[in-house]
């Protein structure tokens, strides 16, 4: 009983150990970044997203202290990649927009971080001589 269950985990390790090598490392190159993320108003747009279930156009205009126009444009490219959902309604007589990252949006940005920690991991250290 005891080998059986010793079996099932080397089985089980070895499969997590499988599946870890089949997942395509992070490039350490500068190219594999995704632009789309990488500029800089858009990567905190969906920082603050990948943090919050979902926030208004309000919320993230003032935490990210966009112009109206700005944060327009930049969050339809977003939606535009599929990386962000964009819902309009109604409270009372006010229109509100909300956004939320979608599960392809999470993807990209843990694919962008992972690809960063690898670009980091590669830099050698300064000598201070």
């Amino acid at each position: 009983m005891a080998a059986k269950k010793t079996q099932q985990r080397v089985d089980a390790n070895e499969a997590e150990l499988a599946a870890a090598a089949s997942k395509p490392k992070p490039s350490t190159s500068a190219e594999g970044l995704d632009n789309l993320i990488h500029e800089r108003t858009r990567l905190s747009l969906i920082s603050a997203l990948a943090a919050h279930t979902s926030l208004s156009f309000i919320e993230l205009k003032e935490l990210l202290q966009m112009s109206d126009g700005n944060l327009s444009v930049q969050a339809r490219k977003l939606e535009e990649a599929g990386y962000i959902s964009c819902q309009k309604s109604f409270v009372g007589r006010t229109p509100r927009t909300e956004f939320a990252l979608t599960a392809a949006g999470r993807t990209a940005l843990q694919r962008y971080v992972a690809h960063m920690e690898a670009l980091i991991k590669t830099m050698k250290p300064v000598n201070k001589e």
